[in-house]
């Protein structure tokens, strides 16, 4: 086998469906997939099955571990010398193993992260979430667009490595808090060449509610910061704009009552950035309704992420 896929999932059966039927339509074909339910009451094996005459399949059932776990557990299984892994929520275009082959080939890459997108016939909601997450307005295009493609850290949705990487780093070391991130940063300090490849992107499927948005945004914030105990370059200039979002929102309820001209000002920029957000939005989907809630979904992302960033760490201060 060239690659070895390798998915955990959760309680997420119908997901799982998608994502085996778009691996079943992919042009290139020499790959396995491993489902690894981590503990699930409502599990995916009959779905499994229903592709087995269609893929070359394992399926394996765990006690609950977290994500990062039940990825290790499926690189016990794995037969190929490339891994890859998704998330059971992801819907992968039919050209994906074709593009990242030619690019390993190329680039000569022992692993590699590829962005996310929104498919045409998502939800508005999706479609606003997914722009939250990748826009230059909101992450500063982290996740997918970067001059340096060697700069990007791999998200475990779509990540992959070589099995010599696994052989020498291990595998992720934490169930669900930044361990793809955490593992992104211990495969380059081995030396070893990850890369973003624009072209291995994948449609991230959210199922979220603007709620559990808001707390995965807070979880994002506060994994930097776990993160940052084992690597502590982890925390970047661009990581810390989400919690200055945070403070100037905070400190506009105060300036009108102390310096209503600095007011005016926080206005007018508050103003000009929500601007961008719903012009760079329209231009994306063509929506007036995406537009208008991506704005929701960016201004929830970025409160969200500066909280979590901001109360791990106080925390981290005040224990040393």
């Amino acid at each position: 086998m060239e690659f070895s896929v390798i998915v955990p999932v959760y309680n997420r059966p119908m997901e799982i469906r998608d994502l085996l039927q778009s691996l079943r339509q992919q042009l290139f074909r020499d790959f396995e997939v491993i489902i690894v339910e981590d503990g699930s009451d409502a599990t995916c094996e009959s779905i499994v099955d229903s592709y087995r005459d269609s893929l070359s399949l394992q399926y394996l059932y765990i006690p609950n571990q977290g994500q990062g776990f039940a990825r290790n557990e499926g690189m016990k299984l794995a037969k190929a010398g490339y891994f890859v892994f998704f998330d059971s929520d992801c819907i992968i275009p039919a050209n994906y193993f074709q593009d990242l082959k030619q690019a390993i080939a190329s680039r000569n890459l022992d692993a590699h992260g590829g962005p996310d997108a929104a498919a045409w016939d998502f939800s508005p909601m999706q479609k606003a979430m997914d722009f939250a997450m990748t826009s230059f307005w909101t992450t500063g295009g982290i996740r997918g667009k970067l001059r340096n493609p060697a700069k990007y850290q791999a998200r475990g949705y779509n990540m992959g490595f070589s099995r010599k990487v696994w052989e020498s780093v291990g595998g992720f070391a934490d169930p669900n808090r930044a361990e793809d991130i955490e593992l992104s940063m211990r495969i380059k300090k081995a030396g070893f060449r990850l890369e973003l490849v624009e072209e291995t992107f994948v449609y991230h499927k959210r199922k979220n509610t603007l709620s559990s948005f808001a707390k995965q945004g807070f979880s994002f914030g506060r994994n930097r910061v776990h993160v940052s105990r084992f690597h502590p370059g982890a925390i970047k200039a661009v990581h810390l704009l989400p919690l200055l979002f945070v403070l100037f929102l905070a400190s506009m309820l105060v300036t009108p009552f102390v310096d209503p001209l600095l007011f005016l000002i926080q206005f007018l920029l508050l103003l000009a950035w929500s601007a961008a957000v719903i012009t760079s939005a329209l231009e994306r989907h063509k929506s007036p309704m995406v537009a208008g809630l991506a704005w929701v979904c960016s201004t929830v992302q970025l409160s969200a992420y500066g909280l979590g960033l901001g109360l791990g760490l106080l925390k981290k201060w005040m224990k040393g």
